[in-house]
């Protein structure tokens, strides 16, 4: 299987797109707004962000919120995600986030992390080079594979199971 990857249109507008999914946001609680963006199979973006509840629990990552709108629209197969929030650098989908996506996400797809300024003066770097960059403009470009890394997926349960 040959990498996926993103045209400079099609990376841009992941990255545009995250950014202005933030708007959707209903943080009262943490004030901590995230927006997503997914490429999806047929071309089209589908938009997230995070939605927190009085419990607390309750509350659902843009990640979880941008895969549930485009499975529930029938878009089941991804070529790309962006995710950013209001904090100078960039950062990543938690452990949940990382496990729904691999549903829906091949390993290779790649995943834009988004710094909250981005701007054309904003530096591209890999997930192995993030630490040793020491700016917080940077724009990390990753993959699920790295995310997830000896994750599980639906092909898993096809795997011949013995009975003890």
């Amino acid at each position: 299987m040959s990498p996926l990857t993103l045209t400079a249109e099609q990376r841009e507008t992941l990255i545009q797109n995250s950014l202005k999914a933030r708007d959707g946001s209903y943080s009262p609680y943490s004030h901590f707004r995230v927006g997503a963006c997914l490429l999806a199979e047929d071309g089209t973006y589908v938009f997230g962000a995070n939605v927190e509840n009085a419990s607390y629990g309750g509350a659902i990552c843009a990640e979880r919120t941008a895969i549930v709108k485009g499975v529930s629209e029938m878009k089941r197969k991804y070529h790309g995600l962006a995710v950013s929030s209001d904090i100078k650098g960039p950062i990543s989908p938690c452990g949940i986030c990382r496990q729904i996506l691999r549903e829906f996400c091949p390993l290779d797809m790649p995943i834009l992390l988004v710094p909250s300024h981005y701007s054309d003066k904003t530096i591209t770097v890999s997930l192995k080079e993030m630490n040793n960059v020491k700016t917080d403009d940077k724009l990390v470009e990753t993959t699920m594979e790295e995310l997830l890394p000896f994750s599980f997926g639906p092909e898993d349960l096809e795997r011949p199971q013995t009975v003890a």
